[in-house]
Parts: structure tokens; sequence; C-alpha cells
């Protein structure tokens, strides 16, 4: 929930034309982010006479008012291919969409339009081997801000303007949370596995000539040994000594190549289940093929539901599937509100270049729907590629974008898999890492940005 410290006048942004575009980037960027009330208004007479906080977002210059140039984007409706120059700054970073007039350099609410509502996945991109979009087709990672939360950073600019113009204005941002998440795409590594799948796994390793691992499954599958993706106890006490509720979530699709998950039908694979949403919240991991198939997410879903015996509200795509703008609708069909996809499993960053959750807009069909977006920025695969396990790499790495998101008052969300925390050498380094961003996140609340004191 969002929390308002609503200046003694609400900001008046002027606009000759109104558009859906521009009211929803004002919403998310002053009521949601910034925590202060906004109207956009067309008539320039009633601009002119207000005597609060104003925004001119037009050509037009006027007295008394902060001064943005627009470019066509918030006014044009479906999809077209501009022409985007980067152009480096000492205050702003990076930015595109430049203009020669106005208080700003450049028009800010359009290129937050443009970099939050996904606007380049909706143009042609080289895709990656699963046809989705890649990291490397972003505008972020081809000019090196892919790891700053960019919208974030020229918002609190624009605010030190408004607020050097308009001193009686109080901006409050969303507190600073961390969020854990995990993805549960193989429950146990040996165990629970039926008859036909754990005979097949000791073939292969026969074949293999794999010993230790001939040892390892015979221990764990017919004696009491733990079986090595069996964090799910630690997870609980871990979270439960940090006073964090994180949201795990399950793949129940059908078996497949890419989809090796224990049986939605597996008794112990539900107990676990049930147990775990004693705890903390539950959401669907749809499956590969249910990329393919609305139907086959519709009942993944209500496998979950039907377990748990509780509304399923929250998902994040397996294998990073998320294409513009066929899979949030059908999460939507799904009745999904909260999704937890918009990142990069491979790298580092900021997708959408903020870390702030909003409401998806439809491009297209120019409206705002009911779906949360929150966007994740670590995740244990590329922070793995990144720092080669290396522990005060990671620790360097987590420590920079804790920085950030306390400073923006942003929603942190971590992704971790239940095997990388496992019960061997390598899982305990993990462990260890797990427990030092539960550490450095524990002063939730804090937030170091302009206002964060009142």
């Amino acid at each position: 929930m969002f929390k308002f410290l609503t200046s003694i006048q609400p900001l008046l942004i002027y606009s000759p034309k109104i558009s859906s575009r521009l009211k929803y980037i004002t919403d998310v960027l002053f009521k949601n982010v910034s925590g202060i009330d906004c109207r956009v208004e067309d008539d320039i007479e009633l601009f002119k006479q207000y005597t609060g906080p104003k925004l001119n977002y037009s050509d037009v210059a006027i007295e008394h008012s902060i001064q943005i140039i627009p470019h066509t984007i918030l006014f044009d409706y479906g999809v077209k291919d501009y022409l985007i120059e980067i152009h480096s700054n000492d205050v702003y970073e990076k930015y595109f969409f430049k203009n020669n007039k106005g208080n700003l350099p450049f028009d800010l609410l359009g290129a937050s339009f443009w970099l939050i509502s996904r606007y380049e996945e909706y143009l042609p991109f080289k895709a990656n081997k699963y046809n989705m979009f890649d990291y490397r087709s972003s505008l972020a990672w081809q000019n090196n801000f892919i790891e700053k939360p960019l919208v974030n950073i020229w918002l609190l600019e624009l605010q030190k303007l408004i607020k050097k113009q308009f001193p009686q204005v109080e901006f409050k941002k969303q507190t600073f949370q961390y969020v854990p998440t995990i993805d549960i795409d193989n429950v146990y590594k040996y165990k629970h596995k039926g008859f036909v799948r754990t005979l097949a796994g000791f073939i292969n390793s026969i074949l293999k000539g794999n010993f230790p691992e001939i040892k390892n499954r015979i221990n764990t599958v017919f004696f009491s040994k733990q079986d090595e993706y069996d964090c799910y106890h630690y997870l609980i006490e871990i979270n439960k000594k940090y006073k964090k509720s994180a949201i795990y979530f399950f793949l129940l699709g059908d078996y497949g190549i890419n989809d090796k998950n224990h049986s939605a039908s597996n008794l112990k694979f539900q107990q676990l289940i049930k147990h775990l949403a004693d705890y903390a919240q539950t959401g669907i991991h749809p499956s590969f093929a249910s990329n393919f198939k609305q139907q086959q997410l519709k009942i993944e879903i209500v496998r979950l539901s039907n377990i748990t015996h509780k509304e399923v509200i929250n998902s994040r795509q397996h294998y990073g599937m998320l294409q513009f703008p066929n899979t949030y609708q059908s999460l939507i069909g799904g009745g999904i509100l909260n999704d937890y996809s918009l990142g990069y499993s491979q790298v580092i960053g900021y997708r959408a270049s903020i870390c702030s959750s909003y409401k998806w807009y439809v491009i297209g069909e120019e409206t705002v729907t009911n779906l949360t977006l929150n966007p994740y920025c670590i995740n244990d695969v590329a922070l793995k590629k990144a720092s080669k396990n290396n522990e005060d790499l990671m620790k360097e790495i987590v420590t920079k974008h804790i920085k950030w998101y306390k400073d923006f008052g942003g929603k942190l969300i971590s992704v971790f898999h239940n095997d990388i925390l496992g019960n061997t050498t390598e899982g305990l380094i993990w462990r260890r890492f797990y427990e030092h961003c539960l550490e450095a996140s524990k002063d939730e609340g804090s937030c170091n940005g302009l206002n964060a004191s009142q």
C-alpha cells in the first residue's frame, strides 16, 4: 500500500492535450512513487491562476511553473519506432528525447513512459534461444545504464526542482522493503520422484560411471540422508529470525523437457506446499509449456489453489518467459494480480529502469490494468555468473543495489532457487549470502531521498 503525505495543494500539470498515457505516467511518478497528489489540466487560464505547485508540460512558456517540453510519445497511439539518441549528463546520468528549452534538457515524462512500459519490447528485437527479449537488445544494456534505476534518478532531480520553486511541497515515497522470493523448479533432487524417474536416475548415473552420485542417491532415497534441495526448514527459520515473509513460486505444470518438476499430485509435494503456505505467501511459477497454451496456465493456477485453499494472485515466469503483451494478458485472464517476472535472469539490472512497483499499461489498447508489476534486480543465476561464487564480490554487488533501493524507497525483490540454497558446500556459501541480504536489508522503512526524514 502506498502512503501519501500530500502538500496543501496538489501538483497541477498543464498540457494542451490530455491522453491516457500522460495521466498514467503522472500517476506512477507523482502519486505512486513520489507520494504527492497531482492533476492534469488543459485549461491554460486556470493553470496560470493556480497558486499551488505547477508543472507545465507544453511548448508554451508560462511563468511560475516548471516546464518540460513534450515529445510526441505521450500523445501518440500504438507503437512507433522513434529515433532514440542517448546523451550523458552529470545530473541525469543518461537521457533521451532531448530538447533545448524548458527547465529539463529532455522529456522526462515521455522517456519514463518509454522505459517502464517496456516500449522497446513491442518493437522488433533480437530474441534469445527461447524467442524472448534478450537483455543485450535493450537500450539500457547497450548504453551502460542497466544497473541503475534511471527513472528514479530522474524523478529525484525533478523533485528537487519542484521543491526549490515550491517549498511547501512535501514528497513521501514508498518505504523501502525487502521481499525474498524462492523459485521451486525441482522440489527435491532425488526424493519422492516415483519409481520410473528414480530408476531412470540410477541408470543414468551408472552409465556415466558417477559413483559418488550413485552413493548419494542410495543414501537419500533409501536411508535418512537429507535431500540436497531440501532447504525448506532452513528458509522458514532464517526468514522467521529476520521477520521476513518470503514468496515461494511453485512449478506445477506437466512433466516435460523444460518442466522437470515433481507431479502436482505427489502427496509429499503437496504437504510441503501447504507447510510453506503457513509461513509465507505462495505463487504460481507458470510452466514453460503454459506459454503456448492459455488453458494450461489456468490448470496450474487451479492446482495451486486446490492445494493451498487460497486464491492465487502471485506469479513469476519459469525460464524468464516474458513476452509483451501476451504473457501479462494471459496472467490477467488467470486472475493474477501481482507479477514478479520483470527482470533479467542472465544479468543483474533493472529491466524497466525503475526500482518501484507499478501497474501495467497496455500499449495499443491504451489502458491501465490492475496487474501490479514488481521488478526484480538481484537473482542468483546472474549473480553467480557475475561473481563466480566469490562471496565478497556477491556482497559488494548486492550492497550497491540495496543502497539504490533505500535511496529511492523501492521494493527490493531477490530471486533465489531452492537448489542453490541446498545442503551442499556451494549451498552453504549461498546460505551465508542469503543471510547477508536479510541482514543488510533489515532496516526497512528507511529512505535517504528527498524529504526522507519527514
